[in-house]
């Protein structure tokens, strides 16, 4: 079973009993997270420390929190784990130290408890938001990926490639890149904390500690925040590319299986598939990845510098009162920047429908210029280019005129996002300024101050710096959610689910039969009825009928690749039916290539492939086997039917359907070739669809579409008769 089946029988994204290995894990490490948060709670009763009690309390959260991730989507799951083990990890750390078992030689680098509760808190925060919609939706759209179990490998370097699921490969990216930006936002607070005492060195004169600070201090983190970023590149785009090639292959995939891409064209559910595999999924990647841990590092950097805020001895008494309100500039940034995300989400709000419609638009218009190319000889031939101009310089104008409703809705949010990072640069200095001069903090506490309040209003202000990033992420969360939901839908046609009951079974009997199949328009209205018919083995058919009446709907049926209407089709058990449309597909490629498929190119001996060219009237191309060129466009209508039925002698099907497909032969060439296929494939039924006269003595059966009373046509078995 495959990732995304395995994914999809899930209800939305719940976990259902029995539990899975990864479910257990999550069980297990909130019974870790549980001992270490009552153990954190003793520890602060005893020695008094509110740091300790606060982080027991928050573990007692995070243990209920991480006992429930057991049900969530797996991307948010793995989110919800290392921050669990985190807890552990760095709580155990902070109560060691506490009690004085910490070693000495390492009491710098014990682990506060601020620490310890900040990865609770991320890691309740994850089940808290696994319960919005928009964030379910992209972590059933991310899961799939990371519960895959295709064969991959790791490269460690001089180590070489260790092979591992791909899933594995991929949870362990994630893992190393969370823990890589989290120690980031640490070399980043050491670093804020060495412009305190630099510029205090510089205020006071002191040599010696300036030189200490600039060489041993920052230049050694400097450095290692520089490697940090180049190994962060490179583990991002190797994780991201893997993961954009799993996903592109897993929608082809499922577009392509069962003719679920056909059944999506006839239903109309999800326009511009192209663009959904190929940009959507590009685009859906890289911002995920982008938001998903961006996001975890401006909240760490949120908590981790707020901390240096609310230290700031700086305080504002409420006025009239005696009340003191500590933490002065923790609390002015907060308000700052809460305002300013509340003001961007009403203006930028439109930005997330506009978005969506330009990429609807755009889409269209590609397609337009794409099929423009296609049929460019039909359009040369009827003088066609005036309308298409016309019909291109209206598509492209619906471009323009959501663009300009994008761009003034866009030169609004700028405006206001430049104005408030403008103004951040002056904010802190007009808030401390006063104590400054009073002589209340030092230069140093100033410039640290000014430093951590960047930090701070940049991570609450992440949501109003990406407002126009979060509008298109949207869109393109959006447009995959219902190719999503339109594969989804034509995997049940295929499967036959309620509403989709045309019953594809196969039977001991030489013959094809159908039985009580009402066949519908995809908006519902019936067209064909079939109470009972059976097309003879051995024999060739022919079906005839006014246009409109069904005929090519009812061999689409047969083959299994009509999804609207209900009835049985019974075909014989282990059969091969091949279906020759009146404009046959050639694919982009070599002229064997377009003569093989669907098989591979190389798939019959070239002597095969000429003689099958030979049959078909087509030996002048036998030299152009390798040829690479838009086979679609250079051979005519005649020469594309002959090639189509040269595949059909290559693939000696039990079956085969001829939807018009030699209507572009002049009458003597059609009846040699509809002779040459009865004496090359003997043991193939061959079933027609045709208006010329001349078929009927070509054929041993007859089948008529005839009109009924509701509108509907039925076919019935005539006797063979010249026409008149």
């Amino acid at each position: 079973m495959s990732a995304r089946l395995l994914y999809n029988s899930l209800p939305t994204g719940r976990i259902a009993a029995p539990l899975s290995d990864k479910d257990r894990f999550m069980r297990l490490l909130s019974f870790a997270v549980a001992a270490l948060a009552l153990i954190a709670l003793v520890v602060g009763q005893q020695s008094g420390s509110t740091g300790m009690l606060g982080m027991g309390v928050v573990g007692v959260l995070l243990t209920v929190a991480t006992w429930r991730s057991a049900g969530i989507s797996y991307f948010l799951k793995i989110f919800s784990g290392i921050f669990g083990t985190e807890y552990v990890i760095f709580g155990l750390g902070a109560v060691l130290a506490q009690v004085g078992w910490w070693p000495q030689a390492w009491a710098a680098a014990a682990p506060p408890t601020s620490l310890g509760t900040t990865v609770a808190v991320f890691g309740i925060l994850i089940y808290v938001i696994s319960f919005v919609p928009v964030v379910r939706r992209i972590a059933d759209l991310a899961s799939p990926y990371f519960l895959a179990q295709d064969p991959s490998s790791m490269n460690l370097g001089p180590l070489g490639r260790y092979p591992m699921k791909l899933g594995h490969f991929a949870v362990a990216a994630v893992v190393f890149l969370i823990v890589l930006n989290q120690a980031q936002v640490g070399i980043s607070l050491r670093i804020n904390f060495f412009y305190r005492d630099f510029y205090n060195a510089l205020q006071e004169k002191n040599a010696p500690v300036f030189w200490d600070q600039l060489i041993n201090v920052f230049g050694v983190w400097a450095a290692i925040s520089v490697i940090s970023v180049l190994i962060e590149t490179v583990a991002n785009s190797v994780l991201l590319i893997r993961w954009r090639e799993w996903m592109a292959a897993e929608y082809n995939k499922r577009w392509l299986q069962n003719s679920n891409h056909y059944r999506i064209s006839l239903a109309g559910t999800a326009d511009n598939p192209d663009q959904r595999i190929s940009e959507d999924t590009r685009s859906f990647l890289n911002q995920t990845y982008a938001f998903s841990l961006t996001l975890i590092t401006q909240v760490s950097t949120l908590v981790s510098f707020s901390i240096i805020l609310w230290s700031i001895p700086v305080a504002i008494t409420v006025p009239g009162t005696d009340i003191v309100i500590p933490g002065f500039i923790f609390w002015a940034t907060l308000i700052y920047a809460a305002i300013a995300t509340w003001i961007t989400h009403l203006i930028g709000k439109p930005l997330i429908g506009l978005e969506f419609e330009q990429e609807r638009r755009e889409a269209n218009f590609r397609f337009s210029l794409a099929r423009l190319r296609e049929y460019s000889e039909q359009i040369a031939l009827m003088r066609g280019e005036t309308a298409e101009r016309r019909h291109l310089g209206e598509t492209f104008g619906g471009i323009v005129t959501n663009f300009y409703n994008l761009l003034w809705r866009r030169l609004k949010l700028t405006t206001f996002t430049l104005s408030y990072n403008q103004a951040n640069v002056v904010i802190p200095f007009l808030l401390l300024a006063p104590y400054y001069f009073a002589g209340a903090i030092a230069f140093g506490v100033l410039t640290q101050v000014s430093s951590a309040f960047g930090r701070v209003e940049t991570a609450m202000s992440f949501f109003i710096n990406s407002y126009q990033s979060i509008a298109s992420y949207l869109a393109s969360i959006n447009r995959l959610t219902t190719f999503e939901t339109a594969i989804a839908q034509a995997e049940a046609q295929a499967a036959g689910a309620p509403g989709a009951n045309i019953e594809m079974d196969e039977q001991p009997g030489p013959d094809a039969k159908v039985k009580d199949l009402t066949l519908n328009l995809p908006n519902g209205t019936p067209i064909v009825t079939v109470p009972e018919l059976t097309l003879p083995a051995g024999r060739a058919t022919l079906v005839i009928g006014p246009s409109g009446s069904g005929k090519s709907t009812l061999f689409r049926a047969m083959s299994g690749i009509w999804p609207f209407g209900k009835g049985q089709v019974e075909t014989p058990a282990d059969t091969r039916m091949l279906l020759l449309p009146q404009r046959p597909y050639l694919p982009q490629g070599t002229l064997r290539a377009a003569i093989a498929y669907p098989a591979e190119p190389d798939a019959f001996p070239d002597a095969e492939l000429r003689a099958a060219m030979d049959k078909v009237k087509l030996g002048h191309l036998a030299e152009r086997l390798d040829e690479v060129d838009l086979w679609g466009q250079r051979l005519s209508g005649g020469e594309q039917q002959r090639l189509a039925v040269a595949r059909a002698l290559l693939a000696k099907p039990d079956w085969l359907f001829l939807d018009e497909a030699t209507a572009s032969l002049d009458e003597k060439l059609e009846g040699e070739i509809y002779a040459m296929i009865r004496r090359e494939l003997p043991q193939t039924s061959v079933v027609s669809i045709g208006h010329r006269s001349t078929l009927r003595e070509m054929h041993e059966e007859l089948i008529a579409m005839e009109r009924n009373p509701d509108g509907t046509h039925s076919p019935r078995v005539r006797a063979m008769e010249p026409a008149a």
